[in-house]
C-alpha cells in the first residue's frame, strides 16, 4: 500500500503550524551535511582522501567510519590522528558514522574502533604526514632529514618553515593505502598526544545538556509518527476503526499490511492517537513458557556443531581414576535496556532517501534499507547520531526503519520516537545461554580432562531484521545474528585433555541481537566459575589455581599484579559455610580471567560481595582490574570504559532478566524489568598494563566477560553456595543457602 500524502492534507484541521528552522551545533552540522555532499568524495578504505582531509586554515578533518557510543573513540581517534600529523587536537575536526562522507570501516561493536578503525586512521594520517613532508622538502628546498613538524607546520633547521594549510589546504592526497605494505608510523617513544589522558570532547555538552542526542535531533517539516505495534509476535493485523481517533485532530492513520502508524505534526497527538486507536489483532503464541526456557532450549533442534577445541583424548582421561565433577550454567534473555528509547528519522527527495540514525552500523543499515527499498544503496545515505544508550544492536536502526518506511507511504520527512513499551518489548535481545561442564580431577588433586558443551544461537555477526520489514512484509532476509557468540568457549588454561562443543540452535526466543561481550560474557561466565569449582574441590586458593595451568606470559604477569593490586590472600574458597538462611552478612571474594577471545587484551579481576544470609541479597562493593589492552590512547577513557562495563554487567548479573508469556515480553518498563541504581554502584580501582610499543587492542568489553564469574565466585566464597543461573535476586540466593 502506498499512501502519498500533502502536507496540506496532513495539516488540515489540526490548526499546526510547522516552522522549518536550522539547529545550532552538531545538529545544524549534520542538517547541513544531509542537504549536500561534497563532489567525489572517495570513500574507499584504498584512499587516503577517503579518511583524511586538510583545509587552507591547516584545520584537519577525520572521517571515521567507526562511531562513539559513548565509548570515547570521538576523543581517541583523533589523538590518533593528531600524533601522527604533529597536530594539536584543536585543529582536528571529527566525522562519524555518515554513509555520504566516511568509509565503510565495519560495525562499531567488540571493541574494534581503536584496534581496527584506529589502525587504519593512523595508517592514513602516516602516509599522509610523508607526503606533506616530501612536498616540503621540495618548496624548502631542503633535504627531508632537515624538517621536523610543530602544530601543523613544517620547519627546517635553517628557519625555514611551510604550513600544512599551504602545503595541500582544499586539495586532495590522491594516495592509496595498501595494508599489506604498510607505511612507518611514529615510534612511541616520540608520542606527545597518544598514551596522554585527554578530557573527552563530548562530556561538557552531555554534562550540560547542551550535547545532541539523537532525540533531539530534528529536521525541517517533519512530522512524527508512532507505530501502533502487535500484541503478540506472530499476530496479524485484522481491523482498524479510525473513528476511535476522530477527536483528535490533524492524524492520519499509515498501514502496510501488518504494520501500522499514526502521524501528526503534533506529537502528542501522535502518542495519543497510538494510545487509542481501537485495532483488533489476530491471537499468536509462539514463545516457549517461561518456566520451561531451559527445556525448550536443550531440546531445540542443532543445525550443527562448532568444535572450538579438541586436545588429546577427553573420553579416555575421564574414563580413568579420579573425580568427575560436573554441572550446568545458564544466562538469562537480557534487554539492552537503554535508558533514552530508540530514535530515527528519514527523508525521501527525488528518489533517494535520507536517514538520521543512532545505529551503530550506519553503513550496513544502509544496505538494510536499499533492500528494504529495492533500491541503489548509493541512493541511501544514514547520518549518525550518537544515542542516548546506544550498545550492541538494540532498537535504533529498527526506529529509524519504521521513519523511513512512513516516509515512502507518506511523502513527507518522518521522526518516530520509541516509548519505553516499545524499546523493551521489540528492540532485539540478547539470546539465552546454556552450557554443561565436567571435568576429572586426579587423586593428586590435577585437572586431567575438561569437556563443555554450549547451546547458542546459529548466525553470524551481520545485519539483524528490520521489525518494519517483516510487519510490512518487505524483503527481509531470515537471519538470526545474535553475534559471534562461540568465541571464548574453549578456555585459555594448559589441561592436556580439553574438548569444547558449540551446539547451534535452530531457532531461539524472541529476535537475538548482540549485547557487550555477546557470548563471550556468557561462556567465561560458565568456564570461569567451573574452574573455581575444580579449585574448591581440590582445596586450592583460586588464583594460584588459574596460575598452575596457565602459560601465557602476559596473562601470567597480569595475574600476578593482580594478586599484587588487591593484597590477595592466598587460601582455598569457601571463607565460611553457611547454615541455610541463619541471619548475618557474610563477605567474600571471587578472581576471574579472560584473554578476550583467546587472541587479544587480558583483563584480572577481584569481585568483593556482602549476602545477607537473611533476606538473600548480594551486594558487590568493590571490583579490583587489572588490565592490559596493549598500547594505551587515552588512560582515562579506558578506564572509564572498563567502569562502565562493570557497572553495567553487575546489573545485568544480579537483575535484568526478560520475562514473557506465550505472546509476548512482559518486561515492557523499568518496574518489570529494573537494572542497577546509582547507590548500588561498586567501589572500582584499576591498574593498566600500557605497552607503547605492541598493537592497541579493544579496551571496553573485554572486562563484562569477567563480571558475573567474579561475583559468582565471591558469592560461594562468603557463603559455600554456588550461583549458576543469573539474575542472582534473592529468591536465587535464598535457595542456593539452603541447597
Amino acid at each position: 500500500m502506498n499512501i502519498q500524502m500533502s502536507r496540506r492534507r496532513l495539516l488540515k484541521g489540526s490548526g499546526a503550524l510547522v516552522v522549518g528552522f536550522t539547529l545550532a551545533g552538531r545538529a545544524g552540522e549534520a542538517l547541513a551535511q544531509g542537504a549536500s555532499l561534497p563532489a567525489a568524495k572517495p570513500l574507499a578504505v584504498t584512499e587516503v582522501d577517503a579518511f583524511l582531509s586538510i583545509d587552507i586554515d591547516g584545520i584537519a578533518t577525520v572521517y571515521s567510519g567507526k562511531v562513539d557510543l559513548g565509548t570515547g573513540v570521538a576523543t581517541a581517534l583523533p589523538q590518533i590522528v593528531a600524533e601522527e600529523l604533529d597536530l594539536p587536537m584543536a585543529a582536528i575536526r571529527f566525522i562519524q558514522g555518515d554513509t555520504g562522507l566516511t568509509p565503510d570501516q565495519g560495525i562499531s561493536s567488540g571493541s574494534l574502533a581503536i584496534q581496527n578503525g584506529g589502525i587504519q586512521l593512523r595508517q592514513a594520517a602516516a602516509t599522509a604526514r610523508n607526503a606533506l613532508l616530501d612536498e616540503a622538502a621540495r618548496r624548502l628546498q631542503v633535504a627531508r632529514g632537515e624538517l621536523s613538524v610543530v602544530d601543523g607546520v613544517v620547519e627546517a633547521k635553517s628557519g625555514q618553515s611551510v604550513s600544512y594549510g599551504a602545503l595541500i589546504g582544499g586539495k586532495s592526497f590522491n594516495l592509496k593505502l595498501d595494508p599489506k605494505k604498510p607505511v612507518a608510523t611514529k615510534a612511541p617513544k616520540d608520542f606527545k598526544v597518544v598514551g596522554k589522558s585527554v578530557a573527552r570532547i563530548d562530556i561538557p555538552g552531555k554534562v550540560t545538556g547542551q550535547f545532541t542526542y539523537m532525540q533531539d535531533v530534528r529536521v525541517p517539516g517533519m512530522v512524527h509518527a508512532r507505530v501502533v505495534r502487535p500484541p503478540a509476535l506472530g499476530a496479524r493485523l485484522e481491523s482498524v476503526d479510525e473513528r476511535s481517533i476522530a477527536g483528535i485532530p490533524g492524524v492520519t492513520v499509515v498501514r502496510q499490511k501488518d504494520f501500522l502508524a499514526v502521524v501528526s505534526p503534533s506529537e502528542w497527538n501522535a502518542v495519543r492517537a497510538s494510545q487509542q486507536l481501537a485495532v483488533k489483532w489476530s491471537k499468536s503464541e509462539t514463545l516457549p513458557e517461561q518456566a520451561k526456557l531451559w527445556d525448550h532450549v536443550r531440546s531445540t533442534k542443532v543445525v550443527k556443531d562448532d568444535v572450538t577445541s579438541n586436545i588429546g583424548d577427553v573420553a579416555a582421561a575421564m574414563g580413568k581414576d579420579g573425580r568427575t565433577l560436573s554441572a550446568t550454567y545458564d544466562f538469562a534473555i537480557n534487554l539492552h535496556g537503554s535508558i533514552g528509547p530508540s530514535c530515527g528519522i528519514a527523508e525521501f527527495k527525488d528518489g533517494k532517501l535520507t536517514c538520521w540514525s543512532a545505529s551503530q552500523a550506519t553503513h550496513n543499515l544502509r544496505k538494510q534499507l536499499a533492500e528494504m527499498f529495492s533500491m541503489p544503496a548509493e541512493d541511501v545515505r544514514c547520518i549518525y547520531f550518537e544515542g542516548a544508550g546506544c550498545y550492541g544492536r538494540n532498537g535504533h536502526e529498527d526506529a529509524t526503519a519504521d521513519a523511513a518506511l512512513i516516509a515512502k507511504l507518506i511523502g513527507m520527512p518522518v521522526r518516530v520516537q520509541w516509548s519505553r513499551a516499545d524499546e523493551h518489548g521489540w528492540e532485539p535481545m540478547g539470546p539465552p545461554t546454556l552450557i554443561d561442564l565436567k571435568a576429572t580431577l586426579s587423586d593428586k588433586g590435577e585437572v586431567t580432562a575438561w569437556d563443555s558443551r554450549f547451546f547458542v544461537p546459529q548466525g553470524m555477526p551481520g545485519n539483524c531484521p528490520l521489525v518494519a520489514q517483516e510487519l510490512a512484509g518487505l524483503p527481509a532476509p531470515p537471519v538470526l545474528s545474535p553475534g559471534n557468540v562461540i568465541r571464548n568457549s574453549d578456555i585459555p588454561y594448559g589441561i592436556p585433555n580439553i574438548r569444547t562443543i558449540c551446539h547451534r540452535l535452530e531457532t531461539t526466543p524472541f529476535r537475538p541481537s548482540w549485547i557487550r561481550a555477546p557470548g563471550r560474557m556468557q561462556n567465561t561466565f560458565a568456564n570461569e566459575c567451573f574452574l573455581d569449582e575444580l579449585a574448591a574441590a581440590a582445596n586450592v586458593d583460586p588464583l594460584a589455581f588459574r596460575l598452575k595451568y596457565l602459560d601465557d606470559k602476559r596473562g601470567i604477569e597480569l595475574l600476578e599484579r593482580l594478586r599484587a593490586f588487591v593484597k590477595w590472600e592466598a587460601r582455598a574458597s569457601p571463607l565460611t559455610k553457611a547454615s541455610g538462611t541463619s541471619a548475618g552478612v557474610l563477605k567474600g571474594r571471587g578472581v576471574s580471567y579472560t584473554k578476550y577471545e583467546k587472541t587479544r587484551t587480558y583483563v584480572g579481576v577481584v569481585a568483593e560481595v556482602e549476602v545477607n544470609t537473611a533476606s538473600g541479597a548480594v551486594r558487590t562493593t568493590r571490583f579490583h582490574v587489572v588490565h592490559d589492552c596493549g598500547q594505551i590512547i587515552n588512560p582515562d577513557g579506558v578506564i572509564s570504559q572498563i567502569e562502565g562495563n562493570i557497572h553495567q554487567t553487575v546489573s545485568r548479573t544480579m537483575k535484568e532478566e526478560v520475562h514473557f508469556d506465550r505472546a509476548m515480553s512482559t518486561s515492557l518498563d523499568w518496574a518489570s524489568y529494573p537494572i542497577m541504581t546509582f547507590p548500588e554502584m561498586a567501589d572500582i580501582r584499576v591498574e593498566l598494563i600500557d605497552r607503547p610499543d605492541q598493537a592497541p587492542w579493544g579496551a571496553g568489553e573485554p572486562t563484562a566477560a569477567v563480571v558475573p564469574s567474579a561475583i559468582s565466585n565471591a558469592i560461594f566464597d562468603a557463603t559455600g553456595a554456588r550461583l549458576r543461573s543469573t539474575p542472582f535476586i534473592p529468591q536465587k540466593v535464598k535457595a542456593a543457602l539452603t541447597a
